[in-house]
Parts: structure tokens; C-alpha cells; sequence
């Protein structure tokens, strides 16, 4: 019996990350959205209705729009009680893993709180878990949220 690629073996764990970082020097959020390859890439086909491939480099260009759509859809970060409206960097296919990237588009004055609204994947998953990583003044807070569960806030 052949033996299949680790790519084309499903993982057993739905889980997700977001890193919310505050940067030191610009004060600006830093958010990195972590997500499984083929979890990401049959969300974003249930979104769009297309077939999607977000590890040919020939694609990647074409990927960026429904990347930053479902992203922005499934991920409300507030600082201060208020929107922190995020700019959409980029993303990168690594191994298994598709990272999302984003930073604040305005700095961050004396940051008191920061509420992170977030439902990758609930779409497709209702085992699915994300992992909330929020670090400020080098200090990191953690939290997972389990379907249906979306909402963390942290107070610093």
C-alpha cells in the first residue's frame, strides 16, 4: 500500500492563532493569523466558490484578496475599546501553516486593553479552537477560544 504525502494527511486538531502583538518602537499592533493550509484553503473555497491554492508561488498574487476577505471577516481587534482598523501586509506559506499578517494602520497611545474578536475556521468547524497570543510591553497573555466562543479581552 502507498504511502500518502504528509501533505495530503488531514490533521486531527482544528486549531488556529493569533499573535497580537504591541510594537515597542512604533506602537502599533502587529497581528499574525496562523492557520493550517488545507483547513484555510477549503474555507476560503467555501467562501469564494473557486478552487484555491495557497502554496504555488504562480497563485500567490491571485490568493491575496481572498486571503485579506476572509481574514478581515473572522478577525475584529479593538485597542481601547475602540476599532483598531488593521493593514492587510501580506501572507506566506510555510510547511503546513499559511500565516496572515496585519499591522495597525495608526500607533496606539498608552494602550489599557485589547479586545480580539475571532472565528477562523467556525465556518468549517465546530471542534475548531483558536489560540490567542497577546503581547504587550514583552509581557504575553494567552487564551484559547473554543466554537462558539469568539471574544478575549485583555486589560493591562
Amino acid at each position: 500500500m502507498p504511502v500518502k504525502p504528509v501533505s495530503a494527511l488531514r490533521h486531527p486538531l482544528h486549531v488556529s492563532t493569533v499573535d497580537i502583538n504591541l510594537n515597542p518602537r512604533s506602537h502599533k499592533l502587529e497581528v499574525i493569523c496562523s492557520i493550517f493550509t488545507d483547513d484555510f484553503e477549503a474555507a476560503l473555497a467555501k467562501q469564494s466558490g473557486s478552487k484555491i491554492d495557497l502554496t504555488l508561488p504562480a497563485l500567490h498574487n491571485a490568493m491575496e484578496e481572498p486571503v485579506k476577505k476572509y481574514t478581515l471577516g473572522h478577525l475584529q481587534v479593538k485597542a481601547n475599546s475602540k476599532p483598531a482598523a488593521l493593514a492587510y501586509i501580506g501572507f506566506e506559506h510555510a510547511k503546513e501553516i499559511v500565516n496572515v499578517y496585519y499591522e495597525s494602520t495608526v500607533p496606539i497611545a498608552d494602550l489599557k486593553g485589547i479586545e480580539a474578536e475571532v472565528s477562523l475556521l467556525y465556518d468549517l468547524y465546530n471542534d475548531q479552537s483558536n489560540i490567542v497570543h497577546i503581547t504587550v510591553n514583552g509581557k504575553r497573555q494567552s487564551s484559547k477560544i473554543d466554537y462558539p466562543d469568539r471574544k478575549v479581552t485583555r486589560v493591562f
